[in-house]
């Protein structure tokens, strides 16, 4: 994993990306016209599926016993198009939207974290809906969006962190090395938000040889992943010199105590962060370039670590991560994508070659799995492969690297 990405390489992934795509209502919206949501503890009752496209009103009202939150998501079921949090047992609140043509998911996350509950499509059809009003206020916007993004995917983290943990302490290893790769996508996706933060990135997410090199104590989701994968008498560590075994032992009970509570106590850490007034503080000083910036620097990553199987070196779960990082990548780019075909012919077309970039890029990684059902470990994937997935990248790059200069025109 590359090191020392600033926060607004992605963390400011939403400072325009609303400008053509979502939550932003100007016209009032009849209290008759509104769809009712029942947030309770166990299921999110929608009073409609369906809807006409243009401003949408969702009363939500918590029946339940915690805090809760509702949600519009996307169809890829990452991004979120609105969101309301933060209402109280018996309180409601109104979320308003333009929503698109398109499909979507409605979800309530009752006591504010995990995976949330009753997840129900919801269809937008009509007539593609035009959306004004001043930039700053698209901008701003977009920024909260982003943030409940971040929220979003940090919560849903903290609860498989651990179950995770709770499997690798007790001796479990089949089911721990079974949820490692899916833990570590939500990870994946937003990673530089805690790589701004000082020495909670290396703490949750160094490799052993970063870890070496900076004189570090190893922690963290990669030294766990050694104790789950033992490494074989011949293997080598990342370095490619040191054999794997030298001054090695696996963790003893009390060992393995301490790296799990240290890793839920680290990504407690990230998550009362991205709840902080210091984060939306953070997005809000972040200006247009972070959106597309953001893109290419997960795009980055992939093409520094994963691409090389240097970051997941004992378990050789590189493409979960690989996965991860192209859908973070993309998400920031469809917040800004609108934006730029707004820019006339010339960000069009830039928006047309980076669509088909991105699909070319998540074909070849169908080939050998999906996040949904598992990859393959990166032994299996030949030179052929690699040089695939390497001339996919730097062809997706190119026109990445154009996407902050349009945008700012």
């Amino acid at each position: 994993m590359t090191t020392q990405r600033i926060l607004s390489a992605l963390a400011a992934t939403a400072a325009a990306g609303l400008v053509l795509t979502g939550c932003v209502a100007k016209a009032d919206v009849a209290a008759s016209d509104a769809i009712s949501v029942t947030s309770t503890d166990s299921a999110c009752d929608v009073s409609a599926t369906t809807a006409a496209s243009g401003t949408l009103a969702f009363d939500i009202t918590n029946g339940g016993d915690d805090v809760t939150e509702f949600y519009l998501l996307a169809d890829d079921g990452l991004r979120i198009v609105g969101e309301v949090e933060n209402i109280a047992p018996g309180a409601s609140r109104t979320l308003t939207v333009i929503a698109q043509p398109g499909e979507y998911y409605t979800l309530c996350k009752p006591g504010m974290i995990g995976e949330g509950v009753g997840r129900t499509g919801f269809s937008v059809s009509g007539d593609a809906v035009a959306i004004d009003g001043p930039d700053a206020e698209l901008k701003q916007k977009a920024v909260d969006l982003y943030a409940a993004f971040v929220k979003d995917q940090v919560s849903q983290m903290v609860p498989q962190v651990e179950s995770f943990v709770a499997a690798y302490e007790s001796g479990d290893d089949e089911a721990a090395r079974a949820a490692f790769p899916q833990v570590r996508t939500y990870y994946e996706r937003i990673e530089p938000v805690a790589e701004a933060l000082g020495d909670l990135d290396p703490r949750i997410d160094f490799r052993e040889v970063d870890a070496v090199a900076d004189g570090l104590d190893w922690t963290g989701f990669h030294r766990i992943e050694k104790d789950l994968w033992v490494p074989a008498q011949d293997a080598l560590n990342a370095d490619g010199e040191t054999p794997a075994w030298q001054d090695w032992a696996p963790s003893t009970t009390d060992e393995r105590a301490a790296f799990g509570d240290q890793l839920i106590a680290d990504v407690a850490e990230l998550y009362d962060y991205v709840h902080s007034a210091d984060f939306q503080t953070a997005l809000d000083e972040q200006g247009v370039a972070g959106l597309s910036n953001g893109a290419i620097a997960l795009l980055d990553e992939v093409a520094t670590g994963k691409i090389s199987g240097e970051e997941d070196w004992w378990s050789g779960t590189d493409l979960w991560d690989f996965a991860a990082n192209v859908e973070g990548s993309k998400m920031a780019f469809s917040l800004v994508r609108d934006f730029a075909t707004s820019k006339g012919e010339k960000g069009a077309a830039l928006v047309e070659k980076i669509d088909a970039g991105y699909a070319a890029l998540e074909a070849s990684l169908a080939k050998h799995g999906s996040l949904a059902e598992g990859f393959v470990f990166y032994s299996a994937l030949t030179d052929a492969d690699k040089r695939e997935f390497t001339d996919l990248i730097n062809a997706l790059a190119e026109p990445l690297s154009q996407l902050t200069v349009t945008v700012l025109e």
